[in-house]
């Protein structure tokens, strides 16, 4: 649903929308006109979280201040634990200047640029697919970073690889990185650090608040997930992405039981990467389902 006010959801949803993606990580647009649509969608409580980088947050801030919403500066890290091997930690309220944060993040990129180099190859020696490279030099000469959405973009663009995408019914991007790209696919490479907690201790360090970004994105057993919300909590994590846009209503009400329990914050997203994303392009389309989200203190100094 799409409307002169941009990519957002009806009345009554949620004001806040805490995870959203621009031209800087995976998502289609740049992070000025991210901001100004979800304005224009009324979101009022918003931030930028894109992947492994701060490097839109200041565009993102002063984009803000012109459309009167606040913003919290963010970003989503990705980290492992375990099997699990990318799971994602949103930071909020950081300094997003802070020396030791954009250290580590360049060091994940770094990992992310030769992680994607790799799963490139498996694909064109293992698997027989063409890469386009042109689009991936692109984002590379504009300093911006190649990932798995953008390998596998690359992938579906090429006219070679056409027929055979049509074969085995993958039909964009967001398939085919589903079919390939992800953990336990067969080209997917993984990471090895940071792990949660360490992710958890970066963000303390840039003076943020550490969230679990959608739990049953990456969990289909809830006892699983539980274990490891308990063990993230007991590493200093401060809350939970409940509320979300795949979540289901049981989910939901699981992750805010628990984080009562454990005495965590609970906030909330649509998790928007572009209005023409498969899944991902609507603003604040998550349901509360009747209960009440217990944000971080930044809702109310932002």
């Amino acid at each position: 649903m799409t409307d002169a006010a941009g990519p957002g959801a009806g009345a009554g949803a949620p004001p806040f929308d805490l995870q959203a993606h621009s031209t800087h990580s995976d998502g289609a647009l740049p992070a000025g006109e991210v901001v100004r649509l979800a304005a224009a969608a009324g979101v009022e409580l918003f931030a930028l979280t894109d992947h492994d980088t701060v490097s839109g947050v200041d565009e993102a801030l002063a984009e803000a201040a012109a459309c009167g919403i606040a913003l919290v500066p963010a970003v989503e890290i990705s980290a492992v634990r375990g099997t699990h091997e990318d799971l994602h930690v949103l930071g909020y309220g950081i300094d997003h200047r802070e020396a030791g944060l954009v250290a580590a993040l360049e060091a994940s990129r770094a990992d992310r640029e030769r992680r994607a180099a790799g799963m490139a190859e498996r694909l064109q020696t293992e698997f027989g697919y063409e890469v386009d490279d042109a689009p991936l030099e692109a984002r590379r000469r504009a300093g911006r970073p190649v990932g798995r959405p953008h390998l596998a973009a690359a992938v579906v663009g090429h006219p070679a690889n056409r027929d055979r995408l049509a074969r085995e019914g993958l039909s964009d991007a967001t398939d085919f990185l589903v079919a390939y790209l992800i953990p336990g696919r067969p080209a997917f490479l993984p990471r090895t650090t940071p792990t949660v907690p360490e992710a958890i201790e970066l963000i303390h360090g840039a003076g943020g608040v550490a969230v679990w970004a959608h739990p049953f994105w990456d969990y289909d057993d809830p006892d699983a997930a539980l274990e490891s919300l308990r063990d993230f909590a007991a590493a200093g994590l401060d809350g939970v992405e409940a509320f979300y846009v795949a979540h289901t209503e049981p989910q939901t009400r699981l992750l805010v039981d628990a984080a009562r329990d454990l005495g965590l914050f609970t906030t909330g997203s649509a998790d928007f990467h572009g209005p023409e994303h498969k899944r991902f392009s609507r603003f604040r389309a998550f349901e509360l389902h009747g209960l009440e989200p217990s944000l971080p203190p930044f809702a109310a100094g932002a």
